[in-house]
């Protein structure tokens, strides 16, 4: 009897497009080269969408009877960015072979910023350069164009603007230490927003890096069923290169990014939002900041619960989201663990007022080693909230959980939450937050504590010194435990030989004198 033949499960799209960029990519850096990929989806995303309204209002029918599809006030009017003949897709398709086509694309960014008063400084205009290979830049265009699933609208705010977003993970993989710097990884951003719930209300990040935290707001309110524009979103950042791909990430998901603002100061020293009081605040800020411009904030009115040292950012951080929360609003944001314990220069005094004078902390996550991209120092989220005093059914306790043991590694160095890992933290948050579904302390998990209990302890927070060790199963699956460490071996293994064959490749093309 013959076998059945295995049918190969088809990659998801944007893995297909990723890898067939990746080889066009050659001796280009990955920093470097993410402009020119991101530029090119974010072009084909405004071309789409104006070549869509500019087909209906060619054909002049029902509410576009007698428009003029030249007209550029036609696209304002429905929030669609107007796209010059020079700058359509369709003539840079036409071009794609030619040697000149990366002066043309630029020329193009020039063009769509100069009739788009929302982009102007945003697009990336690298394509002329020489390290850019004109036979590979039309490739690249060839492959963006292949990106045509359903019509245009759906192609341009679902299909593409994922395909951006994935895009920028990828890239921050491939960059490692720099590209956490604008980029926040996926899993730990939907934990953030799924605790946190922003269906209603101003959305704020004053370090909002390439937006991530504005895109999975948008994208919770949707699969929720709530009305996009219920929210508004402000954010800051202040490295311009990172601001213009939040603008783009923004822009291909129909997101309103005119509150998105960039200046080189940063927040401490240049808030670009100081009458802002958010309903939300998601972050995550640089950790341990040493150079923030302490020593000239030392009289500054955000810090009400004490001056934070001038040596490390951390405590001013979360003082400045508490400033910008409304008296009803809730932050969740990111921390380096040593927050949690640590005693210098005052900042054990700063979080004793936080626990017991402000009564702000709501809940602690100890996060799995090996999230972040860019560092491998331990981290934390802080769960705070302004209403506590108000009705809080929890308010003389904090919440800790302990998620030292979820998650699963992508590769040799990097981990990320799965569904299931974030479902469970969210769900055991809002149980106990809400006091509707039975919160139960689980040993090793999670505990809720008075606020007692913390400050015997000197008001370290820790989620490990409060839910103690989980209890022993006796029913340990052998089998399955050592499966598992197999696989995660065998991964190693093929990481490794293909690190290897690469460097043998690089080798071989070094030519000795």
């Amino acid at each position: 009897m013959a076998k059945a033949k295995k049918v190969a499960k088809e990659e998801p799209l944007e893995k297909q497009l990723w890898k067939a960029a990746d080889t066009l990519r050659k001796n280009i850096d990955a920093a470097e080269y993410k402009h020119v990929v991101l530029g090119l989806i974010f072009l084909k995303y405004i071309s789409d969408a104006f070549e869509e309204l500019f087909t209906k209002l060619k054909a002049g029918e029902g509410e576009y009877a007698g428009a003029d599809p030249e007209d550029k006030d036609e696209y304002k009017a429905e929030n669609i960015f107007f796209v010059p003949p020079e700058a359509r897709w369709s003539f840079f398709q036409a071009k794609a072979k030619q040697p000149k086509i990366g002066t043309f694309v630029d020329a193009a960014m020039d063009a769509i910023e100069a009739e788009n008063a929302s982009l102007k400084g945003v697009l990336p205009k690298v394509f002329a350069r020489q390290n850019l290979d004109p036979t590979s830049l039309g490739s690249l265009i060839d492959l963006v164009s292949n990106i045509a699933l359903g019509d245009a609208k759906a192609r341009s705010a679902d299909v593409l603007g994922h395909v951006f977003e994935y895009f920028l993970g990828e890239f921050a993989l491939a960059e490692g230490k720099q590209g956490g710097q604008f980029y926040t990884p996926r899993s730990i951003v939907e934990l953030l927003v799924a605790m946190l719930e922003p269906y209603k209300g101003r959305v704020f990040d004053p370090c909002c890096g390439s937006g991530g935290m504005f895109v999975q707001s948008d994208e919770f309110v949707r699969e929720h069923q709530g009305r996009v524009n219920d929210i508004s979103i402000y954010g800051q950042e202040s490295n311009q290169t990172t601001w213009r791909l939040a603008k783009m990430n923004l822009a291909i998901r129909g997101i309103d990014s005119s509150q998105v603002k960039w200046n080189n100061e940063g927040s401490f020293l240049n808030d670009a939002h100081k009458d802002v009081r958010a309903d939300f605040i998601i972050a995550n800020p640089p950790f341990n900041v040493s150079d923030w411009s302490g020593e000239l904030l030392r009289g500054d009115g955000r810090w009400q619960y004490g001056v934070p040292p001038a040596g490390n950012a951390n405590f001013a951080w979360l003082q400045h989201f508490l400033y910008h929360l409304a008296p009803s609003g809730r932050a969740g944001v990111v921390l380096a663990k040593g927050a949690l314990t640590s005693k210098t220069s005052g900042e054990g005094k700063i979080r004793e007022a936080l626990i017991a004078d402000g009564n702000v902390m709501d809940c602690v996550v100890n996060l799995p080693a090996k999230l972040f991209l860019n560092t491998q120092i331990p981290a934390a989220l802080w769960f705070m909230n302004r209403a506590r005093n108000n009705g809080h059914p929890r308010k003389g306790e904090i919440l800790f959980i302990d998620g030292r043991n979820l998650g699963h590694l992508i590769n040799r160095r990097t981990r990320e939450l799965s569904d299931k890992d974030i479902q469970q933290i969210a769900q055991t948050y809002h149980a106990w937050r809400t006091g509707e579904a039975g919160y139960e302390d689980v040993k090793g998990f999670c505990a809720s504590v008075p606020l007692e209990r913390v400050a015997e302890l000197d008001y370290v927070l820790t989620p490990g010194r409060y839910v103690g060790l989980a209890e022993e199963e006796d029913d340990f699956d052998f089998t399955e435990r050592f499966t598992a460490l197999k696989a995660e071996f065998e991964a190693q293994l093929q990481e490794e030989a293909a690190l290897n064959e690469a460097i043998s490749l690089n080798l071989s093309r070094v030519k000795l004198p």
